[in-house]
C-alpha cells in the first residue's frame, strides 16, 4: 500500500529491512539556478537509493519529506516529485509516502528503504589484509561537473549532468554481495575520505594506485577548462558520484561492474601511490562555507 493512507505497507520478504536517510537543504546541497526541479529530485533519490545498494540491499522505496516556502510554483513541486519517481524507477523502487511542510528555503528529508533479498549484508568493517579494493562507478565527473559550474561553464555537458543527476550502479551491491565483498560503502563525500572510513573500521590499510583509477577525456578537458594541471584531485576527493567502492577477495571473479584499483594491506590509513594520504579531501559537514550543490 502506498501514498493515500496514514502510513505505507511495505513488503519485506528477506525479513529484514534496510534503512537509510539524508537530509538536503538549499544552498547547501543544491541551487535552483543551477539544477532543473527534476534533476533535484533525480539526484535526492540517487544519494540515498545508493546507501541502500552499498549494503548489498535492493532499493525498495523512499518516503520523502518536502519542505518549501510558501510561493513555490505547483509546478515545480510535480517536476521534483517526477524526478524522485524517475529515479526510484531506476532502481527497482518506489516513492511510498512523505510529507510537506512550509520552510524560508527548500529542503528535502528522504528515508530510503531496501530488502537484503538473502544476502548478508556488507559493512564497511570486513576488508581483510589481500583483500582488493575496486570501484563500480565514475569517481571525479560530479566534482569536475561542479567546477565547471562555478566557472560558468556548460561543456563537457555529461559532466554537469553527472553533477545534477547522478547515476549509481545500483545492480553492482547486490552484486558485490552474492561475489562475497568484505567491505563495501558507498562513495558521496570523497574517494579517498570514503575509502578511509572502511580502512578504519576494518583497521587495516588500503593503498590506492591511481594510474588505475579510473580516468577519461571528459574529466581531462574539464581540467584544462578550468586551468588544472590533470583530474586526479577531483577523482580522489571528488564526491556525489555515488559510486561503490567495495573490497573482495583476492581471486574473486569481477564482472564488468568493477575495476580494481587497489588492495588491503596490514596497517592503517590510506596509500595513494606508496605515499599516506594526510590531508582533508572531500565533504566535511560544518566546516566553513561547505558548498556542494
Amino acid at each position: 500500500m502506498g501514498i493515500g493512507d496514514d502510513a505505507a505497507v511495505l513488503s519485506a520478504p528477506d525479513g529484514r529491512v534496510v534503512a537509510s536517510t539524508d537530509l538536503l537543504v538549499e544552498g547547501f546541497h543544491f541551487r535552483r539556478d543551477w539544477s532543473s526541479p527534476t534533476e533535484i529530485g533525480g539526484k535526492a533519490a540517487a544519494q540515498n537509493l545508493a546507501d541502500i545498494a552499498a549494503m548489498g540491499a535492493v532499493p525498495t522505496g523512499l518516503l520523502v519529506g518536502l519542505a518549501t516556502p510558501g510561493d513555490l510554483l505547483v509546478t515545480w513541486a510535480e517536476d521534483l516529485a517526477d524526478g524522485l519517481a524517475q529515479e526510484c524507477a531506476r532502481a527497482g523502487a518506489a516513492v511510498a509516502g512523505g510529507d510537506i511542510s512550509a520552510a524560508p528555503v527548500v529542503m528535502l528529508a528522504i528515508t530510503a528503504l531496501g530488502d537484503m533479498a538473502g544476502l548478508a549484508p556488507v559493512t564497511r568493517s570486513g576488508a581483510r589484509a589481500g583483500d582488493v579494493l575496486a570501484v563500480a562507478g565514475t569517481p571525479g565527473h560530479s566534482a569536475a561537473g561542479l567546477a565547471l559550474l562555478e566557472a560558468g561553464l556548460a561543456e563537457p555537458a555529461c559532466l554537469v549532468a553527472a553533477h545534477r543527476w547522478p547515476h549509481p550502479d545500483y545492480p553492482a551491491g547486490p552484486e558485490a554481495a552474492r561475489l562475497g565483498a568484505t567491505s563495501m560503502i558507498d562513495v558521496s563525500d570523497g574517494f579517498v575520505q570514503d575509502v578511509g572510513h572502511l580502512a578504519e573500521q576494518s583497521n587495516v590499510r588500503i593503498d590506492l594506485e591511481s594510474a588505475r583509477m579510473p580516468d577519461d577525456d571528459a574529466l581531462r578537458a574539464a581540467a584544462r577548462a578550468v586551468g588544472r594541471q590533470d583530474s586526479l584531485d577531483w577523482i580522489l576527493t571528488g564526491g556525489e558520484d555515488h559510486a561503490l567502492a567495495a573490497t573482495f577477495p583476492q581471486g574473486t571473479a569481477l564482472s564488468e561492474h568493477w575495476t580494481v584499483v587497489g588492495r588491503v594491506n596490514d596497517g592503517r590509513g590510506v596509500w595513494v601511490d606508496s605515499r599516506r594520504f594526510e590531508r582533508l579531501s572531500g565533504w566535511t559537514h560544518f566546516r566553513g562555507s561547505n558548498t556542494r550543490y
